[in-house]
């Protein structure tokens, strides 16, 4: 993999990536050419134990269609030459414009409950120059080359002491809030574990502690002898509909063997891994014959310094499809609760997912 670091006239990061050396004069554009001197911050929710964060001046990040939705905002789109430069590379990393958390927060506002800086990072990742391309219809070799772009973005995230967890994530569709229509995802750097991975770890350290095993990689094997729910088998990875899907055609995708983070992955891994997300992606779009809306993201091991042998490396699907014209949307149970009510079985949706025959290119 070939990178080629650069400064924005705004003074944002960016990072080409490639499988082919990238010319070294490409000059990374901007559409803005000040800083956002962006300043968010951490307000402490005493009744659930954790942070929620404020960046108010991301109501005028940009927003695309239509205009009217948020008149502030101006119409730039990162997947077009004002926020990419032209030339021979096939992904880039960037610092967000408009950012949930940063490097630079700093004072945050005295409250009646605590407060703290809102530090970290947020990364926008275009995963292709073509912005009608999507991720489903991307090539098996650029689908691998972004889980070695995602393993070198949590590898320099985690030389920043202040970053304990790194979640790359993909928001697909107006049905799940998208306001940018090109094929890119995000990538979230936190100050502390987020709330739904620092509950998967614990249960990950319970499992482990009882056991002495990785229990996603016990998940796996559960479902590879019981084989109803696998939309794809191979020899390193897997995906499949889990037993305990919250959402309607719910799917989890990961590796067979104990694998912490992006980090940890061998060629090979990564090879078969692109294999099983881009079978996933097709049989979203086959069902339905259309661009399919979804929320992909990534989970592993937290940076924390130690090893993690009870973490395992993988993605979580969550469409917003209830069944072929009923969107899903949280109900107070799920968002008042935390908890998920269905009315169609994991068995049922993976049934209908195994039926769409996708192929994949040769390797």
């Amino acid at each position: 993999m070939e990178s080629l670091d650069l400064i924005k006239p705004d003074g944002r990061k960016m990072t080409l990536y490639s499988t082919r050396p990238i010319a070294a004069g490409l000059q990374a554009p901007s559409p803005f050419p000040e800083p956002q001197n962006a300043n968010p911050h951490l307000r402490w929710h005493p009744l659930r134990g954790e942070w929620v964060a404020y960046a108010a001046y991301r109501q005028n990040r940009t927003f695309q269609p239509p205009p009217q939705y948020n008149p502030l905002a101006p119409m730039v789109d990162p997947a077009n030459p004002t926020e990419l430069p032209s030339g021979d590379y096939e992904v880039a990393v960037f610092d967000n414009r408009f950012p949930t958390l940063t490097v630079e927060a700093h004072d945050p506002p005295a409250l009646d409950v605590a407060t703290e800086p809102g530090l970290g990072k947020c990364e926008v990742v275009v995963f292709t120059q073509d912005p009608q391309a999507a991720l489903a219809g991307l090539p098996l070799a650029r689908i691998e080359l972004l889980l070695q772009v995602w393993a070198d973005r949590t590898a320099r995230l985690a030389q920043d002491p202040s970053i304990r967890y790194v979640l790359p994530f993909e928001n697909r569709g107006a049905e799940v809030g998208v306001t940018l229509h090109h094929p890119h995802g995000q990538i979230y750097a936190y100050p502390f574990v987020p709330p739904v991975p620092a509950r998967m770890l614990e249960q990950e350290a319970q499992h482990h502690a009882r056991h002495g095993a990785n229990l996603m990689c016990d998940v796996v094997a559960r479902e590879i002898e019981a084989g109803e729910r696998v939309l794809y088998q191979g020899a390193y990875a897997l995906a499949f509909v889990p037993p305990c899907a919250r959402y309607p055609y719910e799917v989890w995708v990961t590796l067979r063997a104990p694998t912490p983070d992006f980090r940890a992955l061998s060629d090979a891994a990564r090879a078969d891994l692109a294999r099983a997300l881009k079978t996933v992606l097709l049989k979203y779009e086959g069902l339905w014959q259309r661009p399919f809306p979804y929320l992909m993201t990534w989970y592993q091991a937290p940076l924390d310094g130690k090893a993690h042998p009870e973490t395992q490396l993988h993605a979580v699907f969550w469409p917003p499809y209830r069944s072929r014209d009923r969107l899903k949307f949280l109900a107070g149970t799920e968002l008042g609760a935390g908890m998920f009510a269905m009315d169609v079985l994991p068995e049922a949706t993976a049934a209908q997912l195994r039926e769409v025959a996708v192929t994949l290119e040769d390797a």
